[in-house]
């Protein structure tokens, strides 16, 4: 989720020269509260256990705890 989030960001606020880091933390800001406003979802098109299918070595399925 985060590596979209970060590519949304980039595509809609970072996609340009910012000439100071006292603008880009403005420009962030207002990014982030517009993209908070419009509560932005993430549509996911897999379940969790086709994920741990299709990329197993990534993320190993969980184990229960021994007592």
């Amino acid at each position: 989720m985060v590596e979209i989030e970060i590519g949304v960001l980039r595509n809609q606020c970072l996609d340009r020269r910012i000439e100071s880091r006292s603008r880009l933390v403005a420009e962030v800001a207002a990014w982030e509260h517009q993209r908070n406003a419009s509560a932005a979802r993430i549509n996911w098109m897999f379940s969790t256990e086709q994920a741990r299918t299709k990329m197993a070595r990534a993320y190993p399925k969980p184990t229960a705890k021994e007592s």
